[in-house]
């Protein structure tokens, strides 16, 4: 069975949508707990795919949270590898740093439900999914990245250019696809102190959550099977490819 390692940073901040997909496509599901499991000891190459979840410290802080340096140090051997990995939020921030890139506060809070744009190669990637059917998808950051080099960008918001990009056989989202309804109740109340340092009403967001959730689920899904599928397919091709230059070699 193929091995999934996801890193969590706070435990409500979850798999969410995207853990069923990884069942559907055959992945076995560990969480590596920030500030339990230790991250150093992690094999960074070994699993079919790592996924980098949110939290709500920053991606430039590991003077202050030393494990930091645990995680990029994996992410930098992953990405080096080219294995497959997903970051998301923080996760994304933690794969543009490993990749070279600037982190820093925006200036402005990003929280609550809105659209994506999609940029041209966006619409050709899996997440073009994520802006069909009226779908609006959950932010919710105080920081960015610049873009790391040789990524391609996915999709922006007015607030945020850099929402989305893919790096070899690395998916990165600033924004959350795989929020889901079932879990933000969770959300409201673990951060409700920059909930209320950010002058939103938590009665607003449940509501904008009954509104868009659903349908964000639903498209996530089809974004989610996408991307693992073409991940797949792009494994069975490499190793096809080592397979024929092997033998190639030794005729």
């Amino acid at each position: 069975m193929k091995t999934a390692i996801a890193i969590r940073h706070v435990h409500f901040e979850d798999l969410g949508s995207l853990a069923p997909a990884l069942e559907r496509a055959g992945y076995q599901i560990r969480y590596a707990d920030y500030g339990v499991d230790d991250i150093a000891a992690l094999d960074a190459v070994a699993p079919d795919l790592v996924v980098v979840l949110g939290g709500p410290i920053g991606a430039y802080e590991d003077d202050l949270y030393p494990s930091l340096k645990d995680e990029l140090n994996l992410l930098e051997m992953r990405l080096g590898a080219n294995r497959p990995t997903i970051g998301i939020c923080l996760g994304a921030q933690l794969m543009a740093r490993a990749l070279g890139a600037r982190v820093y506060p925006t200036g402005l809070k990003e929280i609550g439900w809105g659209q994506i744009t999609i940029r041209p190669a966006g619409c050709e990637s899996a997440i073009r999914h994520l802006v069909q059917n009226n779908t609006a998808v959950l932010h919710w950051h105080g920081d960015t990245f610049d873009l790391p080099a040789g990524a391609t960008l996915l999709a922006s918001t007015e607030k945020c250019r850099n929402q989305a990009f893919v790096w070899g056989n690395a998916l990165g989202f600033q924004f959350h696809p795989e929020a889901t309804a079932a879990r933000l109740e969770q959300w409201f109340i673990g951060h409700a102190c920059e909930i209320a340092g950010a002058k939103l009403a938590v009665a607003s967001l449940r509501a904008d959550t009954a509104r868009y959730a659903e349908r964000l689920e639903i498209q996530a899904r089809k974004c989610f099977d996408e991307w693992l599928t073409s991940i797949e397919n792009s494994s069975a091709q490499t190793v096809a490819q080592s397979s024929a230059e092997t033998n190639k070699s030794s005729t």
